[in-house]
């Protein structure tokens, strides 16, 4: 969220004060991220304590702080799990968003610092302890299960058709539903790709292992002393391990020899190069989906809007999004 939501400080500042304890001296809003239902701020105490603050609106799963707390506990120490309030929950509430707060850890992401080699060593092997860990049947329950769903691909056809009927009034909308128009042919393409192969991998049964879900550059911390955080855990799955290493090299964010110390530290595996595509369609297919909606359906989110349009039309750019899952499908 890059505009600060309607929410008065003091408000956060006193909840803050109920539920966790802490006497704030300095809060601060961070426009970072593109989740238009996401508000992050630096908290400052008086004890010169920094923590990081979450804000989330819409939509709560319990899973996004449990599963984080239990890979924590389980010694992968590349995971930040939420701290617990007075009454030992891991959120509390503030009129329709959740609160959920963490330790501050100075750092940049993925994409506005390159890994070191360490760094690029120590994200494969917390991967493949993320990817091999046996979670309690308790916690398993509460999981999504990877079920190749065409909710995003049925959405994107309904975008499809609305821009053939409609007008827009406001203007980055009407931008927006030419640009649809002009790559009307690349659309329906990932649509169709990721359809038929959704389908074929509905009948393989793949293993299913815990992921991220949403294991790009942007998701990783990386703080003092090489440290790398894995950040982020809105969407936790079982899914086969293909839905996380997907990311890598997707969009180019490291060259072969950073993907080689990569699998170094992940350890031998085989990819499975049909659900690699299929992954790399899906993910398109759900950004530009939930762009639609931000920017079709609604004329609300500010400076938020032309950064979704922005990131909309850069997936379709040479080299990026939409031309490497064309060529992970005819590497099949």
């Amino acid at each position: 969220m890059l505009e600060k939501p309607d929410v008065q400080d003091q408000l956060i500042i006193d909840r803050l004060q109920d539920e966790y304890g802490l006497r704030v001296s300095q809060m601060t809003f961070l426009p970072l991220g593109a989740d238009v239902n996401t508000a992050v701020y630096r908290v400052v105490t008086e004890d010169e304590t920094a923590y990081f603050l979450k804000l989330r609106k819409g939509d709560f799963d319990e899973i996004t702080v449990a599963l984080p707390q239990f890979l924590q506990a389980q010694g992968i120490q590349a995971i930040i799990a939420p701290l617990e309030t007075r009454a030992q929950q891991r959120w509390a509430s503030l009129e329709a968003f959740k609160m959920i707060l963490y330790p501050f850890i100075e750092g940049k992401n993925g994409y506005e610092v390159a890994l070191t080699d360490a760094q690029w060593l120590e994200f494969g092997a917390a991967l493949k302890g993320i990817h091999t860990v046996q979670v309690p049947p308790a916690l398993a329950k509460l999981i999504p299960r990877e079920t190749y769903s065409g909710r995003w691909r049925e959405m994107m056809r309904t975008f499809q058709a609305q821009i053939e009927e409609s007008a827009f009034d406001d203007p980055t909308a009407v931008r927006l539903a030419a640009f649809m128009k002009d790559r009307r042919g690349e659309i329906e393409r990932l649509v169709r790709r990721a359809e038929g192969l959704g389908l074929a991998l509905q009948v393989r049964s793949l293993p299913m292992v815990i992921c991220h879900s949403d294991m790009h550059a942007g998701n990783l911390l990386l703080g003092e002393n090489e440290a790398l955080y894995i950040v982020d855990w809105d969407n936790p799955s079982f899914a086969p391990k293909e839905r996380d290493l997907m990311f890598i090299k997707f969009p180019v964010w490291n060259s072969a020899r950073e993907e080689a110390l990569f699998y170094q530290g992940y350890g031998e595996t085989e990819i499975d190069r049909m659900a690699l595509a299929y992954y790399r369609y899906e993910r398109i297919i759900q950004d530009i989906a939930e762009f639609c909606k931000q920017l079709l359906m609604t004329d609300e989110g500010g400076e938020d809007r032309e950064q979704s349009y922005q990131y909309f039309t850069g997936q379709f750019l040479p080299e990026n999004e939409v031309e490497i899952a064309f060529k992970t499908d005819r590497l099949l």
